[in-house]
C-alpha cells in the first residue's frame, strides 16, 4: 500500500567516495536495505515562468514547497508515477503525493481532469498549479541507494549519485540521461527521521567530521545551468 502523506525531518550531506566507504564501513552492522534498495529517481520539476519556486528555495526561507512529478525508473505511459507537493517549514518537511499512470496525469496536464487519485491531496496540488500557473522546467534524476535502521525502520538513509538533468525533452518517459551536476564520485546523503538521530549515528559523524550541508538538486541545477544561461 503507498503511503502518500509524510513529515519528517530531512538533512542532506556531500560525500566523497573515500568518506562514503569510510562511512559505510561504519555503519553498516546497524543497517538494513530498504524495501527498494536501489533506483533510478526520476523528476519533472514544476515551476513559473520566472522561476519563482526555486529562487524561494535558494534563499533559504522559513516556508518553501516545491511540485514535482516522479517516478521510480523511466516509466511507460502506462507506468505508475507520482505527483508530489513537498513543503518545508523550519527543517520540517511535509510531502503530499497521488499516484496513477503517468498518461493520465499527461492527461490532467493538459486538459485538467483529474486522475482517479485522492480528491483531497489532488485538490491541493492543483490549487498550487493554478495560482502559481505551472510548467514543467526541469528534468532530473540520480541514482539511489536506500537504506533504513535495523532497529527502527523509521530512520532512512540514501545515498544519491551521478545526478543529471536536462531542461528540454521534459518527459519522464524519455529516458534518464542529462547532464552531470557534481563528480561522478560524489554522493548527497540524506538522512530522514522522526526525531533524534540514534547515537549510534551521532557518534560516527562526529568521529567522521561529517557536517549537515544546505544542498538543492532542483536549485544546484538551476544556478549551473539555468541562471547563467538566462544571464
Amino acid at each position: 500500500m503507498d503511503i502518500n502523506v509524510f513529515k519528517r525531518v530531512e538533512k542532506k550531506y556531500l560525500l566523497s567516495e573515500d568518506l562514503y566507504q569510510k562511512l559505510f564501513e561504519k555503519i553498516n552492522n546497524y543497517i538494513t536495505v530498504d524495501t527498494y534498495d536501489f533506483s533510478t529517481i526520476c523528476n519533472i520539476y514544476f515551476d513559473t515562468d520566472d522561476y519563482l519556486l526555486v529562487n524561494r528555495s535558494i534563499e533559504k526561507p522559513i516556508y518553501k514547497e516545491k511540485v514535482r512529478l516522479r517516478s521510480y525508473s523511466v516509466p511507460k505511459k502506462n507506468s505508475k508515477v507520482f505527483l508530489e507537493i513537498k513543503k518545508k517549514y523550519k527543517g520540517v518537511v511535509g510531502k503530499r503525493r497521488v499516484s496513477a499512470p503517468l498518461k493520465e496525469f499527461y492527461t490532467y496536464f493538459d486538459t485538467g481532469k483529474y486522475p482517479n487519485v485522492d480528491t483531497q491531496i489532488m485538490n491541493e496540488i492543483n490549487y498550487c498549479f493554478k495560482f502559481y500557473n505551472l510548467k514543467p522546467k526541469v528534468f532530473l534524476a540520480y541514482d539511489r541507494y536506500s537504506y533504513k535502521g535495523k532497529d527502527d525502520s523509521n530512520f532512512r538513509i540514501t545515498f544519491d549519485k551521478n545526478i543529471r538533468s536536462r531542461t528540454d525533452n521534459l518527459y519522464l518517459e524519455k529516458g534518464d540521461n542529462g547532464m552531470l551536476l557534481l563528480d561522478k564520485n560524489c554522493y548527497i546523503m540524506e538522512v530522514k527521521t522522526l526525531g533524534a538521530y540514534p547515537l549510534w549515528f551521532a557518534q560516527i559523524l562526529s568521529e567522521l567530521n561529517i557536517y549537515p550541508t544546505s544542498f538543492s538538486k532542483y536549485g544546484n541545477v538551476y544556478k549551473k545551468q539555468i541562471f547563467k544561461k538566462e544571464g
